[in-house]
């Protein structure tokens, strides 16, 4: 079963960007955050802020972690883990939009 996971912005500074939403929304909760990458809760929704050379902007959806290992085969990817414990792998959309799939089980 997929179920939507996050979306992605690449964006140039981290730090700035948590900073905004922090300022702007009610209630940000920071899940994780270092100078590449970080995560937050606001509204309900999950948004990763990116820097360019490591993750493209995207939206991932979750997948158990045998449906992750049955669909990385399908469309011939290889499993990447994550700092978060999380194994994803991605796929060009139409317009060359990524689509993350995720697996937050850990190794299959």
């Amino acid at each position: 079963m997929f179920q939507f996971d996050h979306v992605a912005q690449v964006v140039p500074n981290i730090e700035e960007a948590v900073a905004w939403y922090q300022r702007t929304l009610p209630n940000v909760r920071v899940l994780y955050q270092d100078a590449t990458w970080a995560f937050i809760e606001a509204g309900g929704a999950k948004i990763a802020f990116v820097v360019r050379d490591q993750h493209p902007g995207h939206l991932a959806w979750r997948v158990s972690a045998a449906e992750l290992e049955r669909l990385a085969v399908l469309h011939g990817k290889d499993i990447k883990p994550h700092r978060d414990q999380t194994r994803s792998f991605y796929l060009e959309a139409p317009g060359g939009h990524a689509i993350e799939i995720i697996s937050v089980e850990g190794s299959a």
